[in-house]
């Protein structure tokens, strides 16, 4: 029996472990001037385009409702973000930026497009950096399809 899927699927995770490390190093080192860690950015950085509950928040950065938690809470006590009431459920609140928690963001984006020029360069084109970021996706959705919520077992 090959174990072939068995070796990609461990070079991919080391490969994905590895890139996180060295994303959440980058974006530290982007934040801070802004008086943010990577964390905060993540979070505000969900809630710009529209308020959001936490549990949906959590969906989509793919982490734990209770770490979004505790960093939302963070944010609010800041000024960075605060609660807003939910139309479409009582009890859980919507995360929303303020005019602070924006502008941090926003001293944020000189760096952040200097770092995607240069990584685009690096990977040799806007056609490169397009198809790694999709390759990235389409990874997550098999994931997600074959995983599930749940332990992976032979289905």
């Amino acid at each position: 029996m090959s174990h072939e899927p068995q070796d990609a699927l461990s070079r991919t995770a080391l490969g994905v472990f590895r890139l996180n490390g060295q994303l959440l190093a980058v974006s530290e080192k982007l934040a801070e001037p802004a008086g943010l860690t990577a964390a905060w950015w993540q979070v505000l950085g969900a809630v710009l385009p529209e308020p959001l509950p936490v549990a949906g928040i959590a969906r989509v950065m793919g982490i734990t409702r209770q770490s979004v938690q505790r960093v939302a809470d963070l944010l609010v006590r800041e000024g960075l973000a605060s609660y807003e009431p939910n139309p479409a459920h009582r009890r859980a609140k919507l995360l929303a930026p303020t005019d602070t928690g924006r502008a941090a963001v926003h001293r944020i984006d000189p760096g952040h497009a200097e770092l995607a020029a240069l990584l685009q360069r690096e990977l040799g084109g806007p056609e490169a950096f397009e198809e790694t970021a999709r390759v990235l996706e389409r990874l997550s959705k098999a994931l997600e399809t074959v995983a599930g919520p749940g332990p992976v077992t032979s289905r």
